[in-house]
């Protein structure tokens, strides 16, 4: 009888353990190390900015087109081909770590209040929005891209838009050297548009 009950509740719980098995992943590792991007320019710890909402600079979230939706280093091989580089994974995907970048670098080189999407509600009366064209490497030039087409709203005012690029040489397609030319190139992108919108 004790056997039969034993027998019968270990029965009961193997859908309950075949069903933690499948939100459990037991997959591949984790990558030993991931990719940010650094800002050059950073605001100075302590300083305060105040405005209403509605004036403040709004960085909206790039749009991407589908190669640059993963975190994954694209890498064209010519016109019509792209890989993925190995072991190259960023801790975000671009879009969000190049309106952060854009954030921190604006904020530090102007005095005005710079937000991202989400701090306002869509209630900004200027904003920055756009799409980040390549983030990636080129490898036909060995060379780390970055060309983000801004488009600055301000209320009141004619709409404008404008194509930013920025290209830093590699000396080996790596993880390591592409996340660190990547960041360079990205910083020389932000900082141009920084003084467009300033």
């Amino acid at each position: 009888m004790m056997f039969s009950t034993i027998f019968g509740t270990r029965i009961l719980a193997l859908p309950l353990v075949l069903a933690l098995g499948a939100c459990v992943s037991f997959g591949d590792k984790a990558p030993a190390s991931m990719l940010v991007l650094t800002a050059d320019n950073v605001m100075t710890t302590g300083v305060a900015r105040t405005a209403p909402s509605t004036e403040a600079l709004v960085i909206q979230t790039p749009n991407v087109p589908r190669k640059l939706d993963t975190n994954r280093i694209p890498v064209q091989i010519d016109a019509s081909r792209i890989a993925y580089l190995k072991d190259a994974f960023w801790a975000d995907k671009p879009a969000r770590l190049m309106q952060s970048l854009l954030v921190e670098t604006v904020s530090a080189k102007s005095n005005k209040m710079v937000l991202h999407d989400a701090d306002v509600g869509g209630k900004a009366a200027r904003l920055l929005a756009g799409s980040l064209i390549e983030f990636g490497i080129d490898a036909s030039s060995n060379e780390a891209v970055v060309i983000y087409d801004a488009v600055k709203v301000i209320r009141g005012n004619a709409t404008e838009k404008r194509r930013f690029e920025a290209r830093k040489p590699l000396a080996a397609i790596e993880a390591v050297p592409a996340g660190a030319a990547l960041n360079s190139a990205a910083n020389d992108v932000a900082v141009q548009i920084a003084d467009w919108v300033s």
